[in-house]
C-alpha cells in the first residue's frame, strides 16, 4: 500500500515537458534546468508513485501504459490551476491581464495589423504576447499550453483542440502578367477559373508544415489531379513573386493576394464557383478555461474579420 505522497508540482511539469519532447535533453532545455536534475527528479516521482513512467531507449523517451495515464491526470491538473489563477485574475474585471496569441507570420501580419489596434483601444491594459509559428507547429505549441489562443486554418490535425470560427477567406489563383489564363480574363472571356484548368500548371507551393499547403493539394486532388510541384518556400511572400518572375502558378488567400508589397507581383485571377475558402478560427486546448481578456480579443477578432470581408466584398 502506497504511503503519505509528496509529489510536487513542479515534478508535473517535468513529466509534461518530458512527454511532450520524448527527449531528456531537449525537455531539460525547455524547462531551463539540467538534464541530470531532471532525470534525477523524474527517478524520484517514480520512486514514490512505485511505477515506471517513461521507457528510456538509446535515443527516444516512450511513455508506459501507467505514464500515459499520469500525464493525462497531470495535464488535467495543470488545467485546473491553470483555471484558479484566470478566474482570479478576472476578478479585475479586465483592469489587466495577458494573452498569449499563436499566428501563422504570413496571415498575422495581414490580419492582425487590424485586430491589434481596435483590441487596444477596447483594452488598453491587457497585455498581448504574440509568438508565430508554422500551423503544424502551432497546433504543438497550443495543445501544449505554450499558447493561449492561436491563429489558424482548418482542417486542425491535433484532436485535443477546439476552435472557434471567425470568418471565411477566399481563395485566387496567381499567375505572371503574361500567363494565357491572365490574357483570357483580360479579353473579357470566362471570368473565372477553374482548378481542373491548372492540372498541367507547374505550382509553387509552401513547404511542409504549413496548413495552407494542405488546402492547395485538397483542393487540386478533389479537382482529379495532383499538382505537379516544382518550387517550395516557407515564405508566401517569395512564393508571390517567384510567380511573378514566371516560375510557375499557386493559389493565395485573398486577404494576402489583396495587400501592398514588392515590385514582383503577379495577377491574380478569380477562381470559378463555387469559389473555395480557407476557414479561418481562434483554436485553444479543449477543456482550457478561456479568460475574460482571451474572450474578448476572440470577439475583437470576430467583428474585425466581419468588417474585412463585407470591406473587400465591396470592393470585389
Amino acid at each position: 500500500m502506497l504511503g503519505p505522497m509528496h509529489m510536487e508540482f513542479r515534478q508535473l511539469q517535468y513529466a509534461l515537458q518530458i512527454a511532450a519532447e520524448r527527449n531528456f535533453s531537449r525537455a531539460a532545455e525547455k524547462l531551463h534546468i539540467a538534464q541530470p536534475s531532471l532525470s534525477q527528479q523524474l527517478s524520484k516521482l517514480e520512486k514514490e508513485l512505485g511505477v515506471l513512467l517513461f521507457q528510456r531507449n538509446t535515443s527516444t523517451v516512450e511513455l508506459t501504459h501507467a505514464g500515459a495515464m499520469f500525464v493525462d491526470q497531470a495535464q488535467k491538473i495543470m488545467d485546473a490551476v491553470e483555471l484558479l489563477r484566470q478566474e482570479m485574475s478576472d476578478i479585475s474585471q479586465l483592469r489587466g491581464g495577458k494573452v498569449i496569441v499563436g499566428s501563422m507570420p504570413i496571415t498575422g501580419a495581414h490580419l492582425l495589423p487590424h485586430v491589434l489596434p481596435s483590441f487596444k483601444g477596447k483594452y488598453p491594459d491587457i497585455e498581448i504576447a504574440l509568438l508565430e509559428d508554422s500551423s503544424m507547429n502551432l497546433e504543438k505549441l497550443t495543445a501544449g499550453g505554450k499558447t493561449d489562443l492561436s491563429l489558424l486554418a482548418l482542417p486542425l490535425q491535433e484532436p485535443s483542440l477546439t476552435y472557434e470560427i471567425i470568418g471565411e477567406e477566399k481563395i485566387d489563383l496567381a499567375v505572371p502578367a503574361g500567363h494565357p489564363l491572365a490574357e483570357r480574363i483580360r479579353k473579357g472571356k470566362n471570368a473565372t477559373i477553374r482548378i481542373e484548368e491548372l492540372s498541367e500548371e507547374s505550382f509553387i507551393v509552401l513547404k511542409k508544415g504549413q496548413g495552407f499547403r494542405k488546402i492547395v493539394f485538397d483542393l487540386c486532388q478533389k479537382a482529379g489531379f495532383e499538382p505537379k510541384v516544382v518550387f517550395e518556400s516557407s515564405n508566401m511572400e517569395t512564393i508571390q513573386s517567384l510567380v511573378a518572375t514566371g516560375m510557375g502558378i499557386t493559389l493565395v488567400p485573398r486577404f494576402i493576394s489583396r495587400s501592398s508589397r514588392s515590385e514582383f507581383v503577379p495577377v491574380y485571377l478569380p477562381l470559378a464557383d463555387p469559389v473555395p475558402s480557407r476557414t479561418l478560427v481562434i483554436a485553444y486546448r479543449r477543456g482550457r478555461y478561456l479568460s475574460k481578456a482571451a474572450e474578448a480579443f476572440i470577439e475583437t477578432f470576430k467583428d474585425t474579420m466581419q468588417e474585412l470581408v463585407q470591406n473587400e466584398e465591396k470592393g470585389s
